[in-house]
This record gives structure tokens, sequence and C-alpha cells, in this order.
């Protein structure tokens, strides 16, 4: 993979990454409003810009959109909650994460919307979802591959930006911890999608027939997930 990052007057520091196995131009924006372009690895740079800088209007949209701060009692994917303690006798912020509580410890001098605050608030959660996943996707992959009839090599799970997951052509699977934000049904989706990776690597077609034939409403799914917006990214 080939990245480039470059600064677009009005819409601020672009990552341009060119992948092997993409078959168009894809545009993403993060929690933190990061802007992410995947292309085809044959396609220029120039290309990408020229793609990024006509849905300025999308893209500011979005980025207010991803602008929320992490909150009291807010969910944090699927078994922890977050949960802020003001103590008059901390010195700094501070977090620790058991099995279903994601607890940041501040000075009671700071405000919830303090960057300090939200930043150790979003690592925090970062490794509550990192559990969640480590622990809950490596079983759906194995449930769903032997109900569908696929083989993989591995599964791993790491922190991913502008991808949900990859499986390349050894049949090694990658899953985005950030899927646990997500409703099941379209972690589902992501599964099969690399499922159907271990068989058909590119996307064409014969993929997306493949993808029908284990999961009908594919392109419902597919629409639903370009929508969906974890704010933990």
């Amino acid at each position: 993979m080939a990245t480039k990052q470059i600064d677009i007057p009005g819409i601020g520091q672009v990552t341009l990454s060119k992948r092997r196995n993409a078959s168009s131009i894809k545009l993403k924006v993060d929690g933190k409003g990061r802007v992410t372009v995947s292309m085809p690895f044959w396609t220029p740079y120039a290309a990408g810009v020229r793609f990024t800088e006509s849905k300025r209007e999308w893209i500011a949209g979005h980025q207010a959109a991803r602008s929320a701060e992490l909150a009291h009692g807010q969910p944090i994917g699927k078994s922890h909650r977050l949960l802020f303690e003001a103590s008059p006798v901390a010195e700094r912020v501070t977090s620790r994460v058991t099995s279903d509580i994601v607890r940041v410890t501040h000075p009671v001098a700071c405000k919830l919307s303090d960057s300090t605050v939200q930043t150790v608030a979003e690592k925090a959660s970062i490794r509550a979802l990192r559990s969640q996943a480590e622990d809950q996707l490596p079983d759906r992959l194995r449930e769903l591959a032997h109900k569908h009839g696929f083989e993989y090599s591995s599964v791993q799970i790491k922190q991913l930006t502008g991808r949900w997951g990859s499986c390349d052509s050894n049949q090694n699977i990658v899953f985005n911890l950030f899927l646990m934000q997500l409703p099941w049904t379209l972690i589902d989706y992501v599964i099969l999608h690399e499922l159907t990776h271990t068989n058909i690597l590119r996307h064409g077609p014969d993929f997306w027939s493949a993808m029908r034939r284990v999961l009908p409403d594919v392109q419902v799914r597919r629409a639903a997930i370009k929508a969906y917006r974890p704010i933990v990214s």
C-alpha cells in the first residue's frame, strides 16, 4: 500500500491510499473529521485529489456530524458504558477499563469537554472496543464460516483507518476493532464480505453475486454501513 498526505484548502489534510485490491475511489471521514481516500493502485494521486474536491459539501456535512463529544453514560460497543468521575484528589486525568465500565477520573476543575479529558476517554474506549472485538469477532467469524462453508487461515483484530476489514490472497482476515460499535447485522455483513474474499479476492459482478447468495439483502446492508457514523474511530 502506498500513501500520500496532502493539504487541500477548505478541507484540510487528506490521506490518499493506493490499494492493490481496490476497484474504485472511496472516501471516508473518521470520528475526528479526518479524511481518507482509498483508490486503485494504478490511479494517479491527482485523481484522488479531484475526487475529494468534488465531495466538499459531503465532507463538510460529515465533519460537522462527527464533532460530538464522548458523554457520561454513553454505550461503548457491545458491553461497556463510559462513566466520567470528578475527584477532589485527582491531579490528572486517568482511566480504568473493567469488564463493563470505562471509567475516566478527572480533577474537579476539568470539564468533560476539555481536550485532555476527551483524549483519555477516547483511548480508554478504544481499549474496551479492542477487548470486545478480540473476545467476540473470532467466534462470530467461525460461526458464519461454518454455516456458509467458507475456510480461512487466520484472523487478527487491528485498529484500522478507512476500512472495516480485509482479506489477503492467503485467506488471512483482519477486522477493525471499531466494528464493535456497529449493529450485529452490519458486523455480519463485514464478516461475510471478508469471507467471500477468501474465494473471490477482487470486487466485481462475480463477487457481489456470491455475496447475495449468502446475504440476500446485501445491498441494503451495504448502504446502511456507508451511512453509519461510529463516534469512536
